[in-house]
């Protein structure tokens, strides 16, 4: 019985056995699919992450916040980007040690001794640790260093700015309102980082100094950078290996017979490699600017040839082909003075055959003041003949001023040629430096102060003061000779570097020349604001320094320095000599 019993019971035990392994191969295999789908799941939403494109970056205007999210959502890793840091500055010097807190020896005790001084921290040097110094980094300078938004100016040096690295500066720079100076030193640009660089640096509002040295490029299109909508004041192209392909393009962005570089104070073009053709070309764009102030072609390859060209621009110099015809194009839209017709200058091509009959326009006038008269008469009666004598005197001084309005409202009309007309919204305080170089006045004869008051309120329409315009040297006196039209020189500029080039004499000639009609010029027409050259750098030329043309140059420009100060005078009306002056 035991034995037949234990037959089943052994039958059972092994079915039980494999139910429960088949239980268990079922758990496992829907916990192993559980899992690949919970993986394949979390793959599909990764990828669809990777599809979808990232939120676009809003800057705030606080330069290292913006420029770091920028470079990591540009691909670089935290190891690559560059870090922020404030611009080193050379501590101030110590002052001298207070006698007083030195120690004294008292005479009772004798002489004691002194400790040796622990030698202090150098305070006129600041050290780095191995390396440290060449690693890439973006100096800044700020206001306020508790404030990151008051970044000033931006300095890169010594690291490649590629077209990653300008298209994260094109997103930051333009939000910091406070930009003022950007420089780029040794950062190997190339063509399509200063195309870009152009593109987005007219959008910096305040942005004036900008500095690009020891940055050569092939195609050398500098110029792009201060074309007509350049707001730039102050640009250095040093050490640019910059040839006359290069100075052509920059003298046309300077000035042309329709268009001129409004903005542009001083241009310094030192250390590149520009001769007498490229010195042409700049001095071609002297002709029609009357804004550049100071033009540095130091380090170059100039000559007399070139010397002769700056000499002429200088004095004066006849006008071309193309410059005599924009000449005549600008008299006509502005009108002769002698023409007393009400009609905009835009018409006067449509009415010369009427010009001869200017009793057209007088009569015009003539019927305005009848009607002007008999309101007169209903409104206050009787007048005396005096009132009558001066209704006609007024009536036609309103009328010239309302011709006056519409010939102003011509010109600011939207001709895209005329590059001469000034864009407040644009330039904004620019048009009273322009006007004071000029030295033109507004009509009401105010100070232009933007449209507000000291308090910042702003001004009625009434009390807004005109905008000037400058004026364009197509419109100076010109003199005719020999069948040509000559006008006076640039007088504007005021600082010409041409030191350590290949001038001799006959450069050294021109200058003088040019140097002395402008000063008679100044005599026969003073003109506070125009002044001509006041500073020229001559050193290191291909010429003797006791050259008489070198001292007679040396000995005109000395009194017309702006730091010269002549030697005071004895009592007895001689002259002082300043030893060691």
């Amino acid at each position: 019985m035991f034995a037949a019993g234990t037959g089943p019971s052994q039958g059972a035990l092994i079915k039980s056995l494999s139910f429960v392994k088949k239980v268990k191969m079922g758990k496992r295999m829907e916990k192993a699919l559980k899992e690949k789908a919970a993986a394949s799941s979390t793959s599909q939403d990764a990828a669809d992450d990777e599809s979808k494109t990232p939120e676009p970056y809003s800057c705030t205007g606080m330069f290292e916040q913006d420029f770091t999210e920028l470079c990591r959502r540009s691909g670089l890793q935290q190891g690559e980007i560059p870090p922020v840091v404030i611009r080193p500055k050379r501590p101030p010097t110590p002052p001298p040690p207070d006698p007083k807190a030195q120690t004294q020896v008292s005479a009772e005790d004798g002489e004691e001794e002194q400790k040796e001084p622990e030698e202090p921290k150098p305070t006129t040097y600041t050290t780095k640790d191995k390396f440290q110094y060449f690693k890439p980094t973006v100096q800044v300078e700020m206001e306020n260093e508790d404030k990151p938004a008051t970044v000033t100016e931006i300095y890169i040096r010594g690291w490649k700015v590629d077209d990653t690295m300008m298209g994260v500066l094109k997103q930051c720079l333009p939000t910091i309102e406070k930009l003022h100076t950007l420089y780029f030193w040794n950062t190997g640009l190339t063509e399509k980082t200063i195309a870009e660089l152009a593109s987005f640096l007219p959008q910096c509002s305040n942005l004036k100094n900008l500095t690009l040295d020891g940055n050569p490029v092939l195609e050398e299109n500098f110029a792009l950078l201060i074309g007509d909508d350049s707001l730039l004041a102050n640009v250095s192209f040093r050490n640019n290996h910059i040839t006359d392909k290069g100075a052509e393009m920059i003298g046309k962005a300077l000035s042309t017979a329709k268009s001129c570089n409004k903005n542009l104070i001083s241009l310094n073009l030192s250390y590149n490699k520009i001769t007498d053709i490229g010195a042409t070309h700049i001095a071609n764009g002297l002709r029609m600017n009357r804004v550049v102030l100071s033009l540095s072609l130091a380090s170059n390859q100039i000559s007399d040839t070139g010397a002769k060209k700056l000499g002429e621009v200088l004095s004066r110099f006849p006008l071309t082909h193309e410059e005599t015809v924009e000449r005549r194009k600008l008299i006509r839209e502005k009108g002769s003075p002698d023409r007393k017709s009400p009609s905009p200058p835009s018409r006067g091509r449509a009415e010369s055959k009427d010009r001869p009959g200017s009793k057209g326009s007088g009569t015009v006038l003539d019927k305005t003041d009848k009607k002007r008269d008999k309101s007169s008469k209903k409104k206050d009666g009787k007048k005396s003949d005096k009132d009558k004598d001066d209704s006609p005197t007024k009536s036609k001084a309103m009328d010239a001023k309302k011709e006056k309005e519409e010939d102003k409202t011509v010109k600011g009309g939207a001709k895209k040629d005329d590059k001469w007309k000034k864009d407040t919204t644009r330039h904004g305080s620019k048009v009273s430096v322009v006007a004071e170089m000029q030295g033109t006045k507004t009509a009401k004869g105010k100070k232009t102060v933007g449209g507000k008051d000291k308090k910042g309120a702003l001004l009625p329409e009434s009390e807004t003061p005109d905008v000037v315009e400058a004026i364009n040297p197509l419109m100076d006196s010109v003199e005719n000779i020999d069948g040509q039209l000559w006008i006076p020189g640039n007088r504007a500029l005021i600082n010409l570097n041409l030191s350590r080039n290949q001038i001799s004499e006959g450069g050294f000639k021109a200058l003088l020349l040019g140097v002395q009609y402008q000063m008679t010029l100044n005599s026969l027409q003073p003109n506070p604001a125009l002044k001509g050259l006041m500073r020229i750098s001559l050193n290191k030329n291909a010429i003797s320094p006791s050259n008489d043309a070198v001292s007679k140059l040396q000995e005109l420009m000395t009194t017309r320095d702006p730091f010269y100060k002549p030697p005071s005078q004895s009592p007895d009306g001689d002259s002082q000599s300043h030893g060691g002056q």
